[in-house]
């Protein structure tokens, strides 16, 4: 029998990590790295595995070096952090075990610090290699010669994760996608078939969310509407889970816009209590759209690129998205563009990015050729990528720009109050027949709803210490509660939204204090947030470009730092 600790490195602070306004929600963390537990369950029973995530606990060294086995996982705005750890652990005398996005695009940062490391999915791989281990015959390297059967995939271990510490659950339904965009790292990974499971293997896992007190979950994959026809049937079977039950869980995920096309699709995720999508816009500058090969967002069908959206909102969908900066085609006036593009979108929650060329995509295949590649690993300018139509001081400074625009108070909140109060957008999820046919269950979540809303109120007015958003806040809430009280899920979740404009205004305040350290360097940084308590983080701001973390393979979440997929 092996001990065995598997490792997720403190993140740095971003915008998926909500980590500002972890302290208003009571959390240290946005949600686990997904592919923590499924690698658990993926070791065979004889092994003892404990998950450590740094995000919500600190690390003991001395602990660690009494494990047969430390794994450790991460992407690439984690890499410095990834370094320091397997530094501390060889010089300790520990056996190392590496996968995760970052390794599976630079085999050989590590300098071949790590016993064995594992590239891409690790599903046949992981279990291989303990069979190995064991004998003292394993070897250096691994990589699954073939993709992973989805229908295979055991339930992860969430009951091995600190679930009280996270604001949310995190779930996986597929893997793969069927489009081609350049700079993305998800087709060269988990190719353009896109891979699902079975319904009875999702059903599973609800269950156990269910049996971890979770009641939101992020559904983590990078386009749940790859395969429409596949995903149909499964969300079937999910929608019916969710009404036997009463809908105990809420969702969020990821998919590509045209989700617009298909209503009845709409319909099955609305359902399935599926109540907001994040969508990889990328850009209104449709010739930089035809340049990154993200055709589906500039095709004909379904109208134009903000017409789209608003269908999906008027259905009762919220929409997130991704926008990028920095395309060939991009010149200086692209960041009034975005900007432009934000207010008639009425999307609230934008991750905003610069380009960036990730190892192995086609995009950095070309810029390399091109010679426009920033070769250093601690970039100044916060991308790899030299623009084409810009200066890289020009490109920095719109980015921020266009950053602290999209996050001044009164700009955030006319676009949150054009969608919520003017457009009076309601969730679809609570209006399907099933709701309609069943009053108690109604009033069962109007009540969740309305508590829901009083105690986030408290934590909101208790939590945030800058005294002019707090009274900013009470404004827009009141003004808020005066037009929809009659509708508790849009009341609580536009409280959601404080809280979430509080971190990424803050997040913004600092980027533009410290242009020079907002993205590159982490490992400067990382010594203030280790030293802070977990409760009382404060380091200077990294914006990654990552969704959430998924589960991919075992030890390989799928991101890399990459720019949105879907």
């Amino acid at each position: 029998m092996a001990t065995i600790a598997i490792v997720n490195p403190l993140f740095e602070v971003s915008y998926w990590g909500m980590e500002h306004a972890q302290a208003i929600m009571g959390t240290r963390a946005n949600m686990p790295v997904a592919s923590l537990p499924l690698l658990a369950a993926l070791t065979p029973e004889e092994h003892d595995v404990t998950l450590i995530d740094e995000n919500v606990e600190p690390l003991d060294f001395d602990r660690l070096a009494q494990f047969d086995i430390v794994g450790v996982t991460g992407m690439s705005v984690q890499r410095f952090r990834m370094d320091e750890i397997i530094q501390e652990l060889k010089a300790r005398g520990v056996f190392v075990a590496l996968g995760g996005p970052w390794v599976t695009v630079e085999e050989d940062y590590f300098h071949g610090l790590p016993d064995v490391i594992f590239v891409g999915e690790a599903e046949t791989t992981w279990p291989q290699f303990l069979e190995e281990w064991k004998t003292g015959d394993h070897q250096k390297r691994y990589e699954q010669t073939d993709r992973t059967d989805m229908t295979t995939v055991p339930t992860p271990r969430h009951d091995l994760l600190k679930n009280k510490h996270y604001m949310f659950g995190s779930l996986q339904f597929s893997r793969g996608c069927p489009f081609q965009c350049e700079f993305c790292d998800i087709i060269v990974t988990f190719g353009r078939k896109p891979r699902i499971k079975l319904a009875s293997q999702i059903i599973n896992e609800l269950e156990c969310l269910r049996s971890e007190g979770m009641r939101i979950a992020f559904i983590v994959d990078d386009n749940l509407i790859g395969n429409k026809r596949g995903i149909k049937p499964v969300l079937e079977e999910v929608a019916q889970w969710q009404e036997r039950n009463g809908y105990p869980l809420a969702f969020m995920t990821e998919a590509s816009l045209d989700l617009c096309e298909d209503e009845e699709l709409m319909e099955l995720m609305a359902r399935c209590n599926i109540q907001a999508v994040f969508i990889g816009i990328e850009s209104p500058n449709e010739e930089s759209l035809k340049e990154t090969k993200k055709f589906q967002n500039v095709r004909e069908r379904g109208g134009t690129l903000l017409e789209k959206i608003h269908q999906i909102q008027d259905f009762g969908i919220e929409v997130w998205c991704g926008l990028i900066v920095g395309f060939d085609n991009d010149k200086p006036d692209i960041f009034a563009m975005q900007t432009k593009f934000l207010k008639e979108s009425r999307i609230a929650l934008a991750m905003v990015g610069l380009l960036h060329a990730i190892p192995k995509t086609p995009l950095h295949a070309r810029l390399q050729q091109e010679g426009r590649l920033d070769l250093n690993d601690d970039q100044p300018f916060g991308t790899n990528v030299i623009p084409k139509q810009m200066s890289r001081e020009t490109l920095r400074a719109g980015y921020m720009k266009t950053m602290f625009d999209a996050y001044t108070p009164d700009v955030y909140f006319d676009r949150l109050d054009q969608l919520y109060i003017q457009d009076r957008f309601r969730l679809r999820a609570f209006e399907t027949e099933a709701f309609r046919k069943r009053p108690l269950m109604r009033l069962r979540h109007a009540t969740f709803y309305t508590v829901g809303f009083g105690v986030l109120f408290w934590k909101l007015m208790r939590g945030t210490p800058d005294r002019e958003l707090r009274k900013i806040y009470r404004q827009r809430i009141f003004n808020l509660v005066r037009h929809r009280f009659t509708n508790p899920s849009v009341c609580f979740y536009y409280l959601t939204k404080c809280a979430m404009h509080y971190h990424q205004h803050k997040m913004t305040q600092q980027m533009i204090e410290h242009p020079d350290t907002f993205v590159s360097t982490i490992g400067k940084s990382m010594r203030t947030r280790r030293e802070a308590t977990i409760e009382q983080q404060a380091p200077l701001p990294v914006l990654r470009n990552d969704p959430p973390q998924t589960a991919s393979a075992a030890e390989c979440p799928p991101h890399a730092a990459r720019s949105h997929s879907r």
